[in-house]
């Protein structure tokens, strides 16, 4: 597809706006992975920069790019970016690749991962009845961070989820198998999996949590996830459990200190919650961050 030079720029800004959301690493990555180029001087900002690495880039390469990132284009002209109903807001995305004959169990399965923050796409439920089926299937899987492929018994055989999984390893995202009955095949061999078979949907959602917190493309999405659960924590058991997760963080961006002191001082789950504010205080000082009092005193 031949791009106008007006499409270029519209492409180039709409990819640098998206990137820029990101860390430099994945930043990198992405463009790596696109045979960009990268470097390891730049003093200027991420949308600046991903602009300088992916300007020279052929029409082809940009297109990909832009369609990795989830920007609808329709001849080489970018759309408007359709906001999807399904996908609750400050919540991981992850498409669940089912067979309509496990409904109940995938219905169970994305009510478990929402207590994790994770916003689960079931395609029997989350498609509106008077929109074009394929079209909605489409968009999230444009705009999924991620798909777990539940492999129930004739899974491989199913006209569409094959097709699902090839749509976001395309993406370069990152892509899941769970095993209920079949074992996995193909590319799917190869990515991690879990054994889903005796397990209730309570369980198998803790550890894809787990295994998403841990993931090298999805820890820094699942870093902003953490925080905002420690910051919503409705029980103390939900606040000792979201401390762990914040203690084993392994991503920390700017703004987090703040929010997770905020979060101690205000949500009387977190303060009441017997020993979590002094690890609060612990946790910053690890990090390098300074309380709003004496570091001899809990700030809370």
């Amino acid at each position: 597809m031949a791009l106008t030079a007006s499409a270029r720029i519209k492409l180039l800004t709409a990819v640098a706006n998206h990137l820029a959301t990101e860390e430099w690493s994945i930043i990198d990555l992405t463009l790596s992975q696109f045979r960009l180029p990268t470097t390891d001087s730049w003093s200027g900002s991420k949308d600046a920069y991903v602009i300088q690495m992916a300007r020279s880039a052929d029409d082809d390469t940009l297109i990909g790019l832009a369609e990795h990132c989830g920007i609808p284009i329709e001849h080489g002209v970018v759309q408007p970016n359709v906001q999807a109903a399904f996908w609750k807001p400050d919540q991981f995305r992850l498409f669940l690749s089912h067979l309509a004959t496990y409904k109940k169990f995938s219905s169970e399965l994305q009510q478990a991962l929402g207590e994790y923050g994770i916003a689960a796409f079931v395609a029997h439920k989350d498609i509106n009845p008077t929109a074009e089926w394929q079209n909605e299937i489409e968009l999230a899987l444009s705009t999924c961070d991620a798909l777990a492929a539940l492999l129930h018994p004739g899974f491989h055989e199913s006209k569409w989820t094959d097709q699902e999984i090839g749509f976001v390893m395309g993406r370069a995202m990152p892509v899941f198998s769970v095993t209920l009955g079949e074992t996995p095949y193909g590319f799917i061999g190869k990515t991690q999996a879990f054994n889903g078979i005796g397990k209730t949907a309570i369980a198998l959602a803790r550890e894809i949590f787990d295994a998403l917190r841990k993931n090298k493309q999805t820890q820094d999405r699942m870093a902003e996830i953490i925080v905002t659960l420690f910051e919503n924590s409705s029980s103390f058991d939900a606040a000792k459990s979201g401390m762990t997760y914040l203690e084993e963080l392994t991503v920390w961006k700017t703004g987090f200190a703040k929010r997770i002191r905020e979060a101690a001082e205000n949500n009387g789950q977190i303060v009441s919650a017997w020993g979590v504010p002094k690890r609060v205080v612990a946790l910053l000082k690890k990090k390098g961050e300074k309380a709003d009092k004496s570091d001899d005193e809990v700030p809370f």
